[in-house]
Parts: C-alpha cells; structure tokens; sequence
C-alpha cells in the first residue's frame, strides 16, 4: 500500500489544491475544474486497496477481470512560473456507517497526499468543500475560509467574496469542518504546511439533496483563480449554475403544491430570498432541525442521499 509515481515532473515550490466529494460537491467540482481548464498532467496515485471497496467487478467471459476502485489521483501543471499539484480524491474513505472520512483511514490517506506535498517541496495547500447555512438557492454564495495558521489571516482577508469561519455571527468563533478537507488542515500544520480551506456557502435546505449546487462551486472557483491570477471561461459553469437552479425551483414548487412540507417550512425558505448575507438568519437552530427532518425525508425517498459527482 503506498503510492505509485507514472513520472516525477521536475517542480519547484508548488502550491497543491486537493478536492474530493461533499455536500453539493462544491470542493471537487471547484478544484476539478481549475484542473481540467489548465490541464494538468496526471503523474500518480494513492493505492486504493487500504481504502476503499470495489465500485464494480468486471466480469469477462465467465472470469473476473478486474475489479474497479475509486481513484485518488496527483496531477500537474505550470502556469508562469508557478508549479501547481492537484489532488483528485473520488471518494472519501469512511469507516463503518460514518459519512465523511474520519478515524485511521482518513488519517493515513491524509499523510500520504502531504507526503507527495513534501516531496515535491510544496509548503502551501488548498482544500475546498461547503459551508451549510441560511441563504437562498438564488443569492451568490460567500467562501468560508480556515487556515491553520494565524499568519494567514490578513491574506485570506484580502480575498474577494470570502469571510473567516470564525468570523460567521453565531459562530463564537468556534465551528467544525467535516471529513478529509478539516483533517488535512490539522495533518498539515503538524507537519509544518501552511493549509486554507476555501468552502462555499450552501443553502441548509439542499444540504442532503442528491444533485450538485455549481453556485457553490463558482464562488470558490473564482477565488481560486484571483489566488492563481488566471482567467477563463465560466460560460459552462454558468449553464449548470442556471439549470440546477431552474429543477430546484420546479422542485420546491412541486413540494408547495402537494403540501409535502409543512407550510412554516415553505415560509421560512421564501424569507431567505430576501434576507442579505450580513443579517442573522431568521430561524434558530432548533427550527432548522426540525425543518430539516420533512427534506431529508423527500431526499431519501427521491433516490440515493448522496453526492454525485459531475
């Protein structure tokens, strides 16, 4: 078990940006993106044998073939004079009934993608996932920064569209981040990396829905590529942003009609379209629990409660 080098590109200094699957799958489609436009090479991956189950099992006449695992891929590339390292993971490793990675799996898949950061002399590293909260489906999302070092603080600051975690009200200056993306912040400072995590904001009610949320998505990317100084075309993302956000006002409609939700849940989601990012929300945490108890329900009984990714 280890990991397996195709190449080793000659980099100096790069900056590695890691995504893998989550709510909305705001982080990987984010990072992914900014791959694909630049495209990096790919060069190696993590084994996945310690990891992760068979996705699929080919079977090819009568015999076993081969057995299909969940990649989690290195890539890169050069953009002026600044080398770049991707890090691709399909799948989170999860114990047990556990969502999102966490325990000696997600530990030691951690280490091993800042192993390839290390050997590379990367001292800078990007994740990137979603910040659950109270806004509508139509208003563009914020960036919820952490970083894992105070000297970071007054850079993050200077980035468009993008507030500290610790500085969301409500939070007292306290909040978790789930999974591989809040794990690799803490591996990382331990080993001395300077690591930020950029999340974009979505909507509470969408948290469990099995599709996308690109708006998400776009935020942190154009963070991204102001941190990069690069520029390209979102008209694509742009698409998806407006035919996500088209199936998820035919779907509230569809909910209002059949009365499925609760008329206080219809209510209190129609107060968020005109509610400004910088106000407090305008139900407790209580309430949204509760609210979200109805949606889950209708998410489950849709199909799978997961993310696909796109």
């Amino acid at each position: 078990m280890g990991i397996i080098f195709y190449k080793e590109p000659e980099l100096k200094n790069p900056i590695m940006f890691c995504g893998w699957p989550g709510i909305g799958n705001i982080g990987i489609s984010a990072i992914e993106s900014l791959r694909g436009v630049l495209k990096a090479q790919e060069f190696g991956e993590i084994e996945p044998w310690d990891f992760f189950n068979p996705r699929k099992v080919t079977i090819e006449k009568g015999l076993l073939k081969d057995l299909e695992f969940p990649g989690s891929k290195f890539y890169y590339q050069r953009i002026r004079n600044q080398d770049l390292i991707f890090f691709i993971g399909q799948e989170q490793p999860a114990e047990g009934r556990i969502r999102y990675a966490e325990g000696k799996k997600a530990y030691k898949i951690a280490n091993l993608v800042l192993d390839v950061a290390e050997k590379f002399g990367c001292r800078r590293v990007y994740t990137s996932g979603a910040a659950v909260t109270q806004i509508h489906h139509t208003v563009k999302p914020r960036v919820w920064a952490v970083p894992n070092r105070q000297s970071l603080i007054e850079e993050i600051q200077k980035y468009e569209n993008t507030i500290l975690m610790s500085g969301i009200e409500g939070r007292s200056s306290q909040g978790t981040i789930a999974g591989l993306n809040g794990l690799l912040l803490g591996v990382a400072k331990k080993r001395g990396l300077d690591a930020i995590c950029l999340m974009g904001e979505i909507p509470y009610y969408l948290q469990g829905a099995p599709w996308p949320y690109p708006r998400g998505s776009k935020s942190v990317l154009e963070v991204l590529t102001k941190i990069l100084d690069v520029k390209f075309d979102l008209s694509q993302l742009d698409e998806l942003v407006k035919t996500v956000e088209e199936n998820i006002e035919e779907f509230l409609e569809s909910l209002y009609t059949a009365e499925a939700i609760p008329p206080q849940v219809r209510d209190e989601i129609e107060k968020l379209r005109y509610a400004r990012p910088t106000e407090p929300g305008p139900i407790t945490k209580e309430e949204q629990n509760e609210m979200m108890k109805h949606l889950d329900e209708l998410f489950r009984e849709g199909g799978r409660q997961d993310e696909k990714h796109f």
